[in-house]
């Protein structure tokens, strides 16, 4: 039996996306911890704090030395970060003059903090990418079904008619926000980190050190220090937990519409059971929404650890680590099975019109009051529309039947047959769809 990964090898296929695994690994964190230690040789060389050959050695020690996350982990138990470990196994592959310029003025808060935005980063590049896929299929599912009739339901039940391109252009205008808000934390909020001991940085006393080590590594300069101001890390987490909440909005309306007894939606593969061969089950949402019911405890546990004390935490910051690790593996998971779901999603209009008359032309009622109202005002007319409908619900009339047997409905055969035509009373369904496409190819540029 082969020794397990930091990703379950039984279970992560079904939660994460191997772009983003690839990002968020161990190597990739011992990566970015390397990228921080480069960058911070070639910065102080050219300030002059270090010499250029020092820096030179510090570079090859990190290009071409091996470093082992298992080591440093284990390495990590005496100090409470695998910093320490990964600072002396740079400074054995150099020379006592290399040395110096080996994590020069730094503290192990710097280098993880620095390495968490660096991951960050990185694994929100294919997080955004497969989100703006997402995006792309609402987008197509929105215009293609602009005018498709589906029944409205509010607290579960049949409310008024709507239409399929409103739902899905509601999905699309969700995911942009949700698109929106993870590219403004990584190219705004995701910094580097540089305080030193206590973040004054009193062993080197150069503060544009920070702007150029954010320079080189692509990351947000901040103002000061953040070492205890953690405002950044509490942003990425809402940003993705608002993400996880999106697709999940999205893979629970498809649960419901794939329902034996509404049948509007179906995924095109997959959904297999083990005992029972006929069924069909919406798994790639079911792999959505699992992913994201896990999201708000992690969220939680990042905002939790916000309160740290003086300059260093006791433990809240290491507490970061695995959790936006996790987030970020759980959200890209939740990317990938959606944008696999919408791009085969079934859809049966036919179907959808079908179910519009379940009710017998109960969900037409409003539509029927505000034509009365003009007549007899609105309480008299929402008050005998309500007598009506209940009176076809107890004689199993059809609402139509109902209101034509009904002497005080002052209303023609033909002014009732347009009250009750679901096409006709969808409001400003159409002009909405537009709105959100328009808006959304403003957005990718088209």
């Amino acid at each position: 039996m082969k020794p397990s990964s930091s990703t379950s090898d039984l279970f992560g296929p079904l939660f994460t996306d191997p772009a983003v695994e690839a990002e968020i690994s161990d190597g990739a964190w011992l990566r970015a911890m390397l990228d921080f230690e480069r960058a911070l040789a070639i910065v102080q060389a050219r300030a002059g704090l270090v010499s250029e050959e020092a820096a030179r050695m510090v570079v090859t020690a990190i290009d071409v030395g091996h470093y082992d996350p298992v080591e440093l982990g284990a390495g990590a138990l005496t100090s409470g970060t695998p910093v320490v470990p990964l600072v002396r196994a740079i400074g054995a592959h150099v020379t006592a003059e290399g040395r110096a310029a080996v994590h020069n003025g730094a503290t192990s808060q710097d280098v993880l903090d620095t390495a968490l935005s660096l991951v960050a980063f990185r694994a929100l590049g294919p997080v955004l990418d497969g989100l703006r896929g997402v995006a792309k299929e609402c987008e197509r599912l929105a215009q293609r079904h602009r005018d498709t009739l589906i029944a409205g339901r509010t607290l579960a039940q049949h409310a008024l008619p709507t239409t399929f391109g409103l739902k899905c252009a509601g999905w699309l205008v969700a995911v942009d926000e949700a698109v929106d808000d993870l590219t403004r934390v990584r190219e705004q909020r995701l910094a580097v980190q540089f305080g030193g001991a206590a973040g004054t940085l009193a062993a080197v006393n150069d503060p544009s050190l920070t702007d150029q080590l954010a320079a080189q590594l692509g990351l947000a300069a901040p103002l000061i220090p953040w070492h205890t101001n953690r405002t950044r890390i509490a942003e990425l987490a809402g940003s993705l937990g608002v993400a996880a909440g999106v697709l999940a909005k999205v893979a629970q309306d498809v649960v419901l519409l794939a329902q034996t007894e509404v049948a509007e939606v179906a995924e095109a593969d997959g959904g297999t059971s083990s005992a029972m061969p006929h069924k069909h089950n919406p798994v790639r949402a079911v792999l959505v929404n699992a992913c994201a019911r896990r999201v708000p405890a992690l969220v939680s546990t990042v905002l939790s650890a916000m309160a740290q004390e003086h300059e260093r935490a006791v433990g809240a910051w290491h507490s970061e680590w695995q959790t936006v690790t996790e987030l970020l593996r759980l959200v890209g998971g939740a990317v990938r099975g959606m944008r696999e779901l919408l791009s085969r999603l079934r859809v049966d209009p036919e179907r959808m019109r079908r179910n519009l008359e379940l009710t017998g032309g109960l969900l037409m009622a409003e539509n029927v009051a505000v034509r009365l109202a003009a007549r007899i005002g609105r309480a008299e007319a929402q008050d005998l529309v309500a007598e009506v409908c209940r009176s076809a619900v107890l004689s199993g009339k059809s609402l139509r039947a109902a209101l034509e047997a009904d002497l005080r409905i002052d209303l023609s055969p033909e002014e009732v047959a347009e009250a009750l035509d679901p096409a006709g009373y969808i409001g400003s369904a159409g002009e909405f769809v537009d709105r959100a496409l328009a808006a959304h190819r403003e957005r990718a540029g088209r």
